[in-house]
């Protein structure tokens, strides 16, 4: 089985207030790390009952050993450590904690604790049922590095940027090569660097033109297609790309229009699952530069709230979208994950299992093969 399937997900779920307690307590001195692993165990192996319930076919492990989408898997890399900033980031409305990450050494990806929590789920497939392993891709890993906060100690052990570049495409080969011997077939990479660049209120902060948007997007399909080569035929790589998503906030707007000619046309990803829940994303033209051999994922759900979409509207925005892209390259899912941190959007359990429901209902209306 190859991801996506007509209706899926991102990959984050809602934490269980048993999760949070313990990770609490854990921060706190209370908690061995055996004791917090364990409770982490029992609440992935509900998880993944609840999403072979709803009738997924692809499982994940939530993100429950994880407080960030991608700060842990950063932390995960040796030569990186994590590290305390002066600010959080800045979504609309709210900031994130101050947390980040800085080169303390030589990068490289061998023995990555998320090849070890890979296995813990994995043994949960069975026929029909996968596992989808989500890390942030290596142009988010780039973007962070090259903060301003900690350029002075992680330009004194990349003095050259090639260098730097080199090593994290290794170090992401090395991890691909670990997951894909541990079994994982399946791996998405989960990138919000092209909407902070295609962001025009942005542009300033960045001191972005249009010739440098040029270079930095040239810059980062090149990167992720270098690790995007390290996959073998029978694994599929996919790219899921949002405007942020902390607390039911978000950090970017804009549509696709000016990344579309380099992402979408040039990225070697199977599949793209993209934001597309509200008018920040804009339209949906800039489809017509993914080859069509490749599939799409529209994430026209919002994970951020609890009210269900009109299931008609959604199915209108479908053919709308099948104007620019093959309806039978097409696929549905919500526009994030419900979690990509641990402090989660604001909506409870049962309503994101409603949002669930509501997009398998909607694409076996829309699609036969599902």
């Amino acid at each position: 089985m190859r991801a996506p399937y007509r209706y899926d997900y991102v990959g984050s779920f809602l934490r269980p207030a048993a999760l949070k307690k313990a990770r609490k307590d854990y921060e706190e001195g209370m908690l061995s790390a055996q004791a917090l692993r364990e409770v982490e165990d029992k609440c992935i192996t509900d998880l993944v009952q609840k999403q072979k319930a709803a009738g997924y076919h692809f499982i994940t492990d939530g993100e429950f050993r994880r407080t960030w989408w991608h700060m842990d898997f950063f932390w995960g890399l040796n030569g990186i450590e994590k590290a305390t900033t002066k600010d959080g980031l800045h979504f609309h409305g709210e900031t994130t904690r101050a947390e980040s990450a800085k080169i303390v050494g030589k990068i490289s990806g061998t023995n990555h604790p998320f090849v070890e929590d890979f296995k813990f789920v994995k043994q949960f497939e069975e026929e029909g049922v996968q596992v989808k392993q989500t890390i942030p891709a290596p142009t988010q890993l780039l973007a962070q590095l090259r903060l301003p906060e900690f350029a002075s100690c992680n330009n004194a052990i990349y003095p050259n940027q090639e260098d730097l570049k080199n090593d994290i495409v290794k170090a992401y080969g090395e991890v691909i090569n670990e997951l894909y011997a541990a079994g994982c077939r399946n791996l998405q990479l989960d990138d919000c660097t092209w909407t902070l660049y295609a962001d025009k209120n942005m542009w300033p902060t960045f001191q972005m033109s249009e010739e440098k948007l040029k270079a930095i997007c040239e810059e980062g399909v090149e990167l992720n297609n270098r690790v995007i080569a390290y996959r073998k035929d029978d694994m599929v790589i996919n790219t899921h790309v949002c405007r942020g998503n902390f607390h039911s906030t978000y950090a970017n707007v804009g549509p696709y229009d000016s990344i579309a000619p380099y992402l979408f046309a040039k990225e070697d990803v199977d599949a793209f699952y993209l934001e597309y829940d509200s008018e920040r994303a804009g339209g949906f033209e800039p489809l017509k530069y993914v080859p069509d051999n490749k599939k799409v994922v529209l994430g026209l759900i919002t994970s951020k709230t609890g009210e269900l979409e009109d299931a008609d509207a959604i199915i209108r925005r479908i053919h709308q979208a099948a104007q620019f892209h093959p309806l039978d390259k097409l696929y549905v899912s919500p526009q994030c994950g419900f979690a990509s941190t641990e402090e989660g959007n604001i909506l409870t359990e049962e309503q994101q299992w409603a949002k669930l429901a509501l997009i398998k209902k909607i694409a076996q209306k829309v699609w036969k093969d599902c």
